[in-house]
C-alpha cells in the first residue's frame, strides 16, 4: 500500500502554485519525490527507504534510536557519526557512511545528510529529484546541547517533520536553567546522605545530562546500558565527564553522595534498591505535564527534551521555506490543522515512529 500524501500545494498565504510541467517546483500528484508506504518513507527515483520499519533492501537512517534504526535491512546508509552506535545496537550490519553535507547520487536521486541536533550523529535527509527537494527530518531540536552537531536548516519544497511536542504548552527552559536545577537537587540529596538516581534513556538523553552535571558534587555512576553507549561515543571523540560503571560487585557505600544515571525502567527496581536511601528523578519533556510526573512516581521531574518544543518546530519549519509539510508522529492532527491556518499545505501521514521516551528504545 502506498499513500502519496499529495494534494495541490499552496504557497504561503494560500495562493495556488503553478501546475507541474510549467516550471513549477511541483512534480505532480503521481510522482512525489517521497511517498509514504506500509514499509516506510520511500523514494522511487533512488529505490530506497528512509527509516523504514519493515525489512527493505536499502535503508537510509536518520539516527540510531530503535524506532528509526531497525534490524533486518540488507543495506544501511547513515552518517559516519551515527554508524558506531548503530553497530553497537544492531550488531553486524552492512552499513555505508557519509559525512554531513556530502552529496551521494542514488539512482536518479541526489541525497545528503544534515545535522538534526537530536543526538550525536543524528541527521535530516535531503532528497532532490529533478530540481524538487524534500527533507525528512527524523527527530530534531533546534537549540544546541553542547554534544550533538547543531541543527542545520535545509531549504526544501516539502518537509517531513515530527511533532512529538506539537502543542503550545510545551516550551523548554534554557539548558543552563535545567542544569542548575539538576545540580541543586543532586547537591541537596547528597547533603541528606542519599544517593541521587536519575532516569534517562541510554542514547542521547543520558549523555546530554552527563554534560550538564557538576562532577565536583560527587562521583557519577552509570547503569551498564548507559555506560556501554558512553564508551561508543567516547571512542568517537565526544567529550563526556568521567563515570563509574555499576558492576554487580560495586559497593554503593564506597561512593557517598553519588549520582546514578540509569534507564527509566531501573527506577524502583531491585537494581536501584541496592543504593539504599535515595531520591529519584526523571528527565523528559513530558515532565511539563503534571499528570505524567505523578505517574512516573519519581521524587523530581526535570523538563528537558531532545525534541523541539512548539516554538522550535515553528522555527524549523519556517526556516525550510517549504510549502508542504507532512506531520509524522506526535500531536499530528492538531499540529497539521494549525499549520494549515498559517498558509501551509499540511497533512498527517502514517508512520510507526515513536516519540520521546519510546519504550522500544529502552528495550533495545
Amino acid at each position: 500500500m502506498v499513500w502519496s500524501a499529495y494534494t495541490t500545494p499552496r504557497a504561503r498565504g494560500g495562493k495556488p502554485l503553478a501546475k507541474a510541467g510549467t516550471g513549477s517546483i511541483v512534480r505532480g500528484m503521481t510522482d512525489p519525490v517521497l511517498s509514504f508506504t506500509d514499509r516506510g518513507i520511500y523514494c522511487a527515483a533512488g529505490d530506497f527507504y528512509i527509516d523504514p520499519w519493515r525489512p527493505v533492501d536499502r535503508a537510509l537512517i536518520t539516527h540510531g534510536h530503535a524506532d528509526h534504526a531497525r534490524p533486518g535491512h540488507r543495506r544501511y546508509l547513515c552518517t559516519d557519526a551515527c554508524a558506531p552506535v548503530m553497530r553497537h545496537r544492531l550488531g553486524e550490519i552492512s552499513v555505508e557512511t557519509v559525512r554531513f553535507g556530502e552529496q551521494r547520487r542514488i539512482g536518479d536521486a541526489l541525497v545528503s545528510f544534515h545535522p538534526a541536533g537530536h543526538l550525536p550523529g543524528s541527521a535530516q535527509i535531503r532528497v532532490e529529484v529533478g530540481g524538487e527537494v524534500w527533507v525528512a527530518s527524523g527527530d530534531y531540536k533546534v537549540v544546541p546541547d553542547g554534544i550533538s552537531e547543531p541543527f542545520e536548516p535545509v531549504k526544501c519544497h516539502s518537509f517531513i517533520t515530527e511533532c512529538t511536542f506539537g502543542l503550545p504548552v510545551f516550551k523548554w527552559d534554557d539548558q543552563s536553567v535545567v542544569a542548575k536545577e539538576l545540580n541543586d537537587w543532586w547537591a541537596s540529596t547528597a547533603a541528606d546522605g542519599k544517593t541521587a538516581i536519575l532516569g534517562a534513556y541510554s542514547l542521547g538523553k543520558a549523555q546530554r545530562l552527563l554534560s550538564m552535571l557538576d562532577p565536583d558534587i560527587g562521583p557519577i555512576l552509570t547503569h551498564g546500558a548507559v555506560e556501554n553507549t558512553n564508551a561508543v561515543l567516547r571512542e568517537q571523540g565526544y567529550a563526556l565527564p568521567d563515570t563509574i560503571y555499576v558492576t554487580p560487585d560495586l559497593n554503593p557505600k564506597d561512593f557517598p553522595g553519588a549520582l546514578v544515571i540509569a534507564p527509566p525502567s531501573a527506577l524502583g527496581s531491585q537494581w536501584s534498591r541496592r543504593f539504599g536511601a535515595a531520591s529519584t528523578a526523571f528527565a523528559s519533556g513530558w515532565m511539563r505535564l503534571r499528570g505524567v510526573r505523578r505517574r512516573r512516581a519519581a521524587d523530581r521531574g526535570f523538563v528537558i527534551s531532545d525534541h523541539a518544543d512548539w516554538a522550535g518546530l515553528m522555527q524549523a519549519i519556517e526556516a525550510t521555506g517549504a510549502e508542504s509539510v507532512y506531520a509524522t508522529h506526535g500531536y499530528t492532527d492538531i499540529f497539521a490543522r494549525w499549520l494549515n491556518t498559517q498558509g501551509y499545505n499540511a497533512q498527517v501521514v502514517p508512520t510507526e515512529f515513536g516519540g520521546e521516551d519510546d519504550e522500544a528504545e529502552e528495550a533495545a
